[in-house]
Formats: C-alpha cells, sequence, structure tokens
C-alpha cells in the first residue's frame, strides 16, 4: 500500500500552526509543521500525494515564494496559500502561479479542511496515473525499435493496412508484428493498446523529473 499522504503546515505564528495541526489531526490527516519556508524546504521531503499548507506572509520567505520554489524545483506537491485580508491580491497570484487553493482568515475550519482534502484527492490521482504511465512505459520497453514504431502506429486506430501503407512494409507484417506486440504485452485487443499508449502519455512532468 502507498505510504499515507502528509499534510506540511508552515506558519511562523506558533499559535495558528498549532491550532491547523490540532484541527488536521483530528480530522485523521497525518501533520508536519513548520515555522518557516526555508525550514519546510532543508527538513521536509514531499511526495506528490502530499500538501503544503502555506500562510502567504512570512520572514525571509513568503508563501508564494516557497509555492514558485517547490516549482523551481519540479516538486509536484499541492500548495495551499492561507492569507489575511490585506494579502488576498498576492494571493490571487499564488492562484494564477498554480496554487491548489485559497483560504483567507479567519477561516472555518471545514473551508480548509474542504481544500485539504480536494488537494490531497487531487495528489492521489497524479501518483495513480504515474504509476500507470510507469507500467506503460515499461510494457513499451519490451517492444523492439520496429514493434514500438508499428504499436504508435496502431495507437492512432490505424487500420493493420493504413499502418502498413504508411510505414511502407506489407499488411501481412504488420499483422505479425501486430501479434508480437500483443504477446509480449499480454494483450488481447487494441482498445488495450490504447489504453497503453495514452497511459504513457500521461505521466507528469514533475514525476518524470
Amino acid at each position: 500500500m502507498p505510504p499515507e499522504p502528509t499534510v506540511f503546515v508552515v506558519d511562523d505564528h506558533d499559535r495558528v500552526r498549532g491550532s491547523i495541526r490540532a484541527l488536521l489531526e483530528s480530522a485523521g490527516h497525518k501533520v508536519e509543521d513548520f515555522s518557516s519556508a526555508l525550514d519546510f524546504l532543508d527538513r521536509a521531503r514531499p511526495a506528490p500525494s502530499d500538501c503544503v499548507v502555506a500562510d502567504v506572509r512570512m520572514p525571509q520567505m513568503s508563501g508564494l515564494e516557497l509555492q514558485e520554489e517547490l516549482a523551481r524545483r519540479a516538486v509536484g506537491v499541492a500548495v495551499i496559500i492561507v492569507t489575511g485580508h490585506a494579502d488576498v491580491p498576492l494571493a490571487i497570484k499564488a492562484l494564477k502561479a498554480g496554487a491548489s487553493d485559497l483560504i483567507e482568515k479567519p477561516f472555518d475550519d471545514e473551508v480548509l479542511l474542504g481544500a485539504v482534502s480536494r488537494a490531497l484527492e487531487s495528489g492521489r490521482q497524479v501518483q495513480e496515473q504515474a504509476a500507470s504511465a510507469e507500467e506503460a512505459e515499461a510494457l513499451i520497453a519490451l517492444l523492439t525499435e520496429r514493434e514500438q514504431e508499428i504499436f504508435h502506429q496502431l495507437a492512432t486506430g490505424r487500420s493493420n493496412k493504413l499502418v502498413a501503407h504508411a510505414l511502407g512494409i506489407s499488411t501481412r507484417t504488420v499483422e505479425v508484428h501486430r501479434s508480437r506486440i500483443q504477446g509480449k504485452m499480454r494483450i488481447a485487443s487494441l482498445a488495450d493498446l490504447v489504453r497503453i499508449a495514452r497511459a504513457a502519455e500521461r505521466v507528469p512532468t514533475a514525476i518524470r523529473k
């Protein structure tokens, strides 16, 4: 089973940070908290299945700068920005830069819990796609160069005849290679072949890196 996702709380105010942690833990979440963005970057190792709850205004590095640094490092983790009323324009900038959600202080407990649930669900989907993509790429790697060429032609929905015409080979040759491809991949239909091709194309950039 995959490890339990973690919610990372980053806020320089001890009382606020402790309150958020207590709320999340009461809802059954695994939580780690940090008093600064720099401390988080130094010690935390977030996975795509996790999420970060960060205050927008912090000394040394703001929540927006933390989000930008995570993107620079290609860490594909959802970031929820918590902001005071005066910081809304700055927080909206964070949303445009890819933040998962924006929560304005003072916030209702259910608002934060809902944002965290959505972020974790998004992370779970990313991991599932990554796992499917890795499995698909491993299957494609079993094929010879010619088989991969025919595989990708077939994945577009082309018939054996059209594939043969596109590659300048006989239809019979395509049929033989198609049979070998399905045997190596242990698939029974063109639909399975297309599914594998699509899965391989969906591997997230952050996972590839």
